[in-house]
Order: C-alpha cells, then structure tokens, then sequence
C-alpha cells in the first residue's frame, strides 16, 4: 500500500519538483544561447550541465530517496526506496541541438511504483506544467510565459482527432492507425514530454508511441495527464509501473478516457501489436 504524504510535504515536493526542472532547462538555455557548440556536441553539454544541477539538487535535499536519471549509472539502490525520482535532464536532444523549440525537462516523484506527482519544463516557450496525481489530491497548472488554461481529458473533443507523431521514426502502422480513428492531421514533433504536452495545451488530443521509451520518458506527462483526467496506459490499456528493475517500458498511449477503448481497437486492428 502507498504511503501518503502530508500535505506539507506534498507541497514541499512539488514546489522542488517544479523549480529543479526550471532551473535545469535554463542552464540548458544558457548554454545554447552561448553559440559555442553546435550539434551532437551540443546535445552532449546540454544534458550532461542539466543532469548534473538535477543530481545534485536531488541528492542535496532528498539524500534518502531513490534517484533514476537518463544521464545517470544506475544504482539497484533505488529499487528498495518507497520514494523514488524519476529525471529526464533533457527530453528531446536531438531538437535541442538543432535549436528547436520543442524538447522539455522531466522531474517527476513516484511512491511505490507509482506516479505521484512531478513537472514537464519547456524551457524554449518559457513555461512549465507541473501536476500531482494521487487519488484524491489532483491538481494541474501551467506556469510562465503565456501560460494559460490546461485542457482536461473530459473536455469536449472534436470529431475527428489530432495526433502527435515523431518527428524522426514514425512506423508503417502509423498510418493505418489513423484511418481507424479518423485522424485528419498529424502533427510531427520531437520529445515525448513535448508532444504529450501539446494535449493539454489543446493542440491535439492522442498520442501513441510503441518503442524506445525509458522510465524518463513517460513518467513526468503521465502525472500531468492523470491530474487531467486524460487515459495513460500501455497500447493493451495496461497501466505503467515505475522504479523497476528494467526501466523500460516501451509503450505509451495518452488519449480522453471517452476515446480509450476505440483507441485500443485501433491499434490492435492496425498492427501495432505485432512484433
């Protein structure tokens, strides 16, 4: 059973979560705006300088916890905390080398295997969203340049849906994915924060992604996405679990509740499935 926090601490975590995944992407910034490294080099200084203030932001003020990063050799150590980080330093490298706005920084908190609560920096819009998902304590907001509103899963959806897709490896069933759903337009974009992010921004209303994914990846959107009120599970419509051995988990389905079992059909009727 998942142990609560107070609402003290919840708060506490969530204002540390929130300011860590800002001052990360803007030391990111910082560093892209010197015009002093370009590419894959580039790509390297970025998440390396935001994985090492993230570390030790973490380490300094939550010594006991459990700590997954992209960046980072992982520690078995973590698989017996209760409490556990779960950090992208920079979700979307390849964009943000090539001096894109769309890539993001993940900071997110997991109890027992489980989502809590977290941030999705974007740090090129100058904005982050930052979201607890614990049953009984959602709540959801979006800091920043520009900030407004956040769309919530149950909110009216058009009839036919918008997709986010990959910029880079988008696969054959695709397409036929698509067809099943009616979908008029995709809309290719770089990091899984990013594109999960433009749903509740209002710019499109599914996103799915069968491989390649990592912890890291999904956990920070998923607990917006839950506080939301919008459908996160595997392409099965199983539920993710987190702070595990294998940090891979691979799939990802975010898309309103209204739509889940259409969009499971859907990928099962379009070969998504398949090995």
């Amino acid at each position: 059973m998942t142990k609560m926090p107070t609402a003290t601490e919840m708060d506490r975590d969530l204002a540390f979560a929130v300011e860590a995944a800002v001052w990360a992407g803007r030391r990111a910034m910082g560093l892209r705006a010197t015009g002093r490294w370009k590419d894959k080099l580039l790509a390297d200084i970025g998440d390396q300088a935001a994985d090492g203030l993230l570390q030790g932001l973490t380490r300094g003020r939550y010594p006991d916890d459990g700590l997954l990063s992209e960046e980072t050799a992982d520690s078995r150590d973590r698989l017996a905390k209760h409490r556990a980080w779960i950090i992208d330093p920079l979700d979307g490298t390849k964009e943000f080398s090539e001096l894109r706005h769309d890539f993001a920084v993940h900071v997110a908190l997991t109890l027992g295997g489980k989502p809590a609560l977290g941030a999705v920096a974007l740090p090129a819009l100058e904005q982050v969203m930052w979201a607890v998902c614990l049953p009984g304590f959602e709540r959801a907001g979006i800091d920043g340049k520009d900030a407004g509103s956040l769309t919530r899963g149950d909110s009216p959806s058009p009839s036919a849906p918008k997709i986010v897709v990959s910029r880079s490896h988008t696969p054959d069933w695709t397409g036929r994915f698509c067809e099943a759903m009616g979908v008029k337009e995709q809309v290719p974009l770089g990091s899984v924060g990013f594109k999960v992010s433009r749903l509740f921004a209002g710019e499109a209303d599914v996103y799915v992604h069968k491989k390649g994914l990592k912890e890291w990846d999904t956990c920070a959107p998923e607990v917006i996405a839950r506080a939301l009120g919008w459908t996160v599970c595997k392409l099965r419509g199983e539920d993710h679990r987190y702070n595990q051995a294998d940090p891979k988990n691979h799939e990802l389905v975010v898309c309103r509740p209204a739509w889940k079992e259409r969009v499971i059909a859907a990928l099962a009727s379009c070969g998504a499935l398949a090995d």
